[in-house]
């Protein structure tokens, strides 16, 4: 018997004796195909020379368009901050089960495995702390981890400058000032994710964390060098080579649909490794829960929702079916779509104001 903190293996376990051929689908853990992502050194962005600047910006646009993914150097964070946040991370993942379930730690933020899977393929293999970053500082989150909040803090802050001049750059591009997004984004609804993956030597079929996309505008991931990140380039899972001096940046569906498809929000996934584990932290930029999100520029391909209707859609999804649908959900129809076009045509706006903040 594997020893679990968390009891992952108990659920995976019932999950498998409960489970069909159906719902159930085999895959061995083979070699996959290693990818390389667009690296990016961000110091050209701070360059003297205009060229420099604008070659840098320009990469960032043609990675978000065509990849989703990326990689950036020179970001900004030391790293004598990460191996701070890492040390702190792995203490905090190594308490005993039940003081991380049950002390309140982190806004009692702490979760494990997935309570909605009903079979095998659905369970992630994997514990994680969301935590939104109006609490980053409240010293009563922290209980017995008193070291934790000072790494937070300075950690926090650095990843939500850097997603913001990232988001800034993006909307640019698109013809938006920079503040388009940084505007309507809240520290509510931003958080941090402090994700663990234990070793998983009892089957190569289990996921460290299902196939997803994000739901945000843009996450950047902090990751250690044991690997397991994949996502979906030209139809088929490649692996992602970690490089210990950069950090990860992928768009989410909030940019996918705001850009009209310009941007791609990339499924993607975590698999787990029988001998090591594996420790990663995402940051999420994501807008007040009332802002509208609709596409910059008309024809819209999406239909303008909130980011609340957005999350209690994918919510609704995952409880009824186990799996996130995302974007899908709202794309217009055909028709109104042709209507759409028909309209723009006749009128000469190209860009509509179409993220707001509610009042």
């Amino acid at each position: 018997m594997v020893n679990s903190n968390p009891p992952l293996l108990n659920h995976f376990g019932a999950l498998s004796s409960n489970s069909n051929t159906q719902c159930y689908e085999p895959q061995s853990r083979v070699i996959m195909e290693e990818c390389q992502l667009p690296l990016i050194d961000l110091h050209g962005l701070s360059s003297r020379d205009k060229m420099a600047r604008k070659a840098c910006a320009s990469a960032i646009y043609r990675a978000a368009s065509e990849w989703g993914f990326f990689q950036v150097v020179n970001h900004g964070i030391s790293p004598q901050l990460v191996d701070k946040m890492r040390s702190e991370q792995v203490k905090l993942f190594q308490a005993p089960f039940e003081t991380k379930a049950t002390c309140g730690v982190l806004n009692n933020s702490y979760r494990w495995g997935t309570p909605t899977a009903t079979c095998p393929k659905q369970f992630s293999w994997s514990e994680a702390f969301h935590v939104p970053l109006t609490k980053v500082s409240d010293e009563a989150c922290y209980g017995e981890f008193v070291s934790l909040r000072e790494a937070m803090i300075e950690f926090a802050a650095a990843m939500s400058k850097l997603a913001r001049l990232l988001a800034g750059i993006l909307t640019e591009n698109l013809g938006h000032g920079k503040e388009v997004i940084d505007n309507i984004c809240d520290e509510s609804t931003c958080f941090l994710r402090l994700n663990h993956y234990p070793a998983c030597p009892i089957s190569p079929e289990i996921f460290g964390l299902v196939p997803h996309t994000d739901s945000d505008f843009l996450t950047i991931l902090c990751q250690d060098q044991v690997g397991g990140l994949q996502l979906m380039k030209d139809s088929k899972w490649v692996t992602v080579k970690p490089n210990q001096d950069a950090l990860i940046v992928n768009i989410g569906d909030l940019f996918q649909a705001w850009s009209n498809d310009v941007y791609k929000s990339v499924e993607h996934k975590v698999v787990t490794n029988a001998k090591m584990e594996r420790y990663s932290i995402a940051y999420f930029l994501c807008p007040s829960y009332d802002s509208s999100i609709g596409s910059y520029s008309e024809p819209s391909i999406y239909k303008k929702f909130t980011f609340r209707e957005y999350r209690d859609q994918v919510q609704e999804d995952v409880r009824k079916t186990g799996y996130k649908v995302g974007l899908p959900r709202f794309l217009l129809k055909t028709e109104e779509f042709k209507r759409r076009n028909k309209d723009s045509n006749s009128n000469t706006r190209v860009y509509i104001p179409s993220i707001t903040a509610s009042t």
